[in-house]
């Protein structure tokens, strides 16, 4: 299935499921992240994301819906498929969409983001995700080609500081601005309230991870409360 840009008016208004273990965890597991992702979907997730070349190959085995694919590598600065050979390989692995670090800092190899989503675009068929991390990442990245805008960054670069819950206000300014791209909230989602106060503040489409697919951050909420 090839995924084009007229295609992604089936996850209007829907919830994105991220699933993802960090390296270390006993979740860490390609066939796990498969059958993490096909439970999402059960659940009523329009679409996945998971991290990793592997994850993305298991998990398109798994579900028959988008799968949106990213590949970190460090992590500090642009990590999250930060060059244009991550971001093939991530998408001849066979995600419909490659997730890709869609700020304005300096690429790894030296790529502009344009010309980083121009190669995705000669190379391959995947359709293009830009985390950002501002206003002024979301006007870059629509400048250069992406096809959607997410929020993933907000807070993690120098540009905004990092907000308890998602950032509304970015979400809001950049759904606001017209820039004809979808925007997709994403980043510490944590209640069905929250997403819900995404939608409703323009976000085209949700994302929910940690609080849908990571136990161990789950049980330490819990826990917490119990302690205080």
């Amino acid at each position: 299935m090839i995924l084009t840009p007229e295609g992604l008016d089936a996850l209007h208004s829907q919830l994105i499921v991220s699933c993802q273990a960090y390296p270390g965890e006993p979740m860490r597991d390609p066939r796990t992240t498969g059958q993490v992702a096909a439970s999402a979907v059960i659940g009523g997730a329009a679409a996945v994301r998971v991290q990793g070349l592997a994850d993305v190959q298991f998990t398109r085995s798994a579900v028959e819906v988008p799968v949106i694919g990213l590949w970190k590598d460090g992590h500090d600065g642009v990590f999250i498929t930060p060059t244009l050979r991550h971001a093939l390989a991530v998408a001849n692995a066979g995600a419909h969409i490659v997730a890709i670090d869609g700020t304005r800092r300096p690429r790894p190899d030296s790529l502009t983001l344009k010309q980083t989503v121009s190669g995705i675009r000669a190379e391959s068929h995947a359709l293009v995700m830009a985390d950002c991390g501002s206003f002024a990442d979301a006007v870059a990245a629509v400048e250069a080609g992406a096809d959607l805008i997410g929020t993933t960054l907000a807070g993690y670069t120098d540009e905004r500081p990092k907000t308890a819950g998602p950032d509304l206000g970015l979400l809001a300014e950049i759904a606001g601005a017209g820039l004809g791209k979808p925007v997709v909230a994403e980043g510490r989602i944590h209640t069905p309230a929250q997403a819900r106060q995404a939608l409703d503040a323009g976000a085209f489409a949700v994302v929910v991870g940690t609080a849908i697919t990571h136990p161990a951050s789950i049980t330490g909420w819990f826990k917490d409360a119990l302690e205080n």
